[in-house]
């Protein structure tokens, strides 16, 4: 095998990305980069330089004490993971990243160059939001991507959202510009449900990884969770009954192609009409 640079020479290499963050609800795109991570042993091939991009009193580094040598610190950053699959057409490369403090174009014109330098021509990104969608039903993956027909074959809803975006939303215009292939999906977590994990969400998006790779991926204990999660999130409701008319007039609404993200304020101001109707006043939570 010949390097270039250092990096690996790969087979039509394919980059799947998320990052902790805004861009991350629940975390459950990060979720789905940790889980291919370990079921495909994948191992750290390169590393985007922090100094330049992180503030370190708000994303701070950790130690870790060790029990002979000196501690570690372990720095953010956003790093660089590859999977040799031997039954598949593509090598994957994992992109597991922390959403910048500062100078985005710089970190995003960073990522591509690794692309480049790796001759990756087809990239995913991954992100989760808050939405009004019920737990119950199949959690909504919305997105988009430079091929228009890509979008068609994967029967995906277009996403129609203004307004403030995040560096999966900034890569994905970045990676436009370079003349990359490059889909974004973005699952839609309950806004009532919203801490992590939310295994539920994360398969969801994983089966949208598999449609793109064209090859089963191992989902190990995720089916299993995001059955447990439901359940649990079942149980809650139930013992709210606000809540609990809340989600069934989620279920009952017609579906609405495209759904849009929701800010914190617009979440409050929908359950709050909610109530309002229902003879209620403000959720006291």
């Amino acid at each position: 095998m010949t390097e270039f640079d250092g990096l690996p020479v790969l087979r039509s290499p394919v980059l799947i990305a998320s990052f902790e963050g805004w861009n991350d609800a629940a975390d459950a795109a990060t979720a789905v980069v940790d889980h291919l991570r370990t079921a495909w042993q994948a191992h750290l091939i390169d590393q985007i330089d922090p100094e330049s991009y992180y503030d370190f009193q708000v994303t701070r580094p950790t130690v870790t004490m060790s029990e002979s040598g000196p501690d570690v610190i372990e720095w953010p950053t956003s790093r660089f993971y590859l999977c040799r699959l031997p039954e598949a057409e593509h090598d994957v490369v994992l992109l597991r990243g922390i959403e910048p403090n500062m100078r985005w174009k710089s970190f995003c014109d960073d990522i591509l160059d690794v692309c480049h330098r790796l001759e990756i021509d087809q990239v995913v990104l991954l992100g989760a939001l808050l939405a009004d969608v019920p737990f119950s039903q199949p959690l909504p993956i919305t997105g988009s991507a430079r091929d228009p027909e890509l979008m068609r074959r994967l029967s995906l809803a277009p996403t129609k959202y203004e307004g403030p975006t995040g560096v999966v939303g900034v890569l994905h215009e970045a990676a436009e510009h370079a003349e990359l292939d490059v889909i974004s999906f973005w699952a839609h977590v309950p806004h009532y449900v919203s801490q992590p994990p939310c295994p539920k969400a994360t398969l969801a998006l994983l089966h949208r990884v598999e449609e793109v790779l064209d090859l089963p991926v191992p989902t190990g204990n995720l089916e299993a969770d995001a059955a447990d999660w439901e359940e649990q999130v079942r149980e809650l409701v139930a013992s709210d009954s606000e809540i609990a008319e809340y989600v069934q007039s989620l279920e009952q609404r017609d579906d609405e192609p495209g759904l849009e993200p929701l800010s914190g304020d617009e979440i409050a101001k929908e359950f709050e009409k909610y109530l309002r109707r229902r003879g209620g006043g403000p959720a006291a939570r």
